[in-house]
């Protein structure tokens, strides 16, 4: 089996991201009438990422090697990156069906499920589903997915 330097690997992946968003960055105006545009601070933060993460690549190169193998988790910890993982694309799947309430209940339940009795991890879901649809939806406007119901 191949060794591969997770430094490399992050910094790589870093570096993607920060091109992507330089690259966005050309979209927004740089200077405007009143000043700097929305498009100067992407652009400058996103360039001395591009820097910062080809020097990183170079210094994991350099120094002591972290191989990924070492970095990831294992057994019970995995199960829980992965059941995170998996709720979170059930919760994406399902919300503009079920409705914001029901995948929020459904995704803190099967997230707290794993540490505490069934019945705590349903109340505490719902509650804070409940709660959080009331502060967003009904207070502050934002729209969330519905269902028939109205919730």
């Amino acid at each position: 089996m191949r060794k591969i330097n997770a430094g490399i690997i992050a910094g790589l992946v870093i570096l993607i991201y920060s091109c992507v968003i330089f690259w966005l960055s050309f979209d927004y105006d740089y200077y405007t009438n009143l000043g700097p545009g929305p498009g100067l601070l992407p652009m400058w933060l996103s360039g001395a990422l591009i820097v910062l993460s080809i020097l990183y690549m170079f210094e994991c190169v350099r120094k002591e090697v972290v191989l990924v193998k070492d970095i990831l988790p294992k057994g019970r910890e995995l199960g829980g990156v992965l059941t995170a993982l998996g709720v979170i694309l059930l919760f994406m799947i399902i919300v503009n069906t079920t409705g914001f309430v029901i995948a929020c209940t459904l995704l803190l339940f099967l997230l707290l499920v794993r540490e505490f009795k069934w019945y705590w991890g349903l109340g505490i879901s719902a509650g804070a589903s409940i709660l959080l649809f009331i502060v967003f939806y009904t207070l502050l406007g934002v729209p969330l997915p519905v269902n028939a119901f109205g919730w």
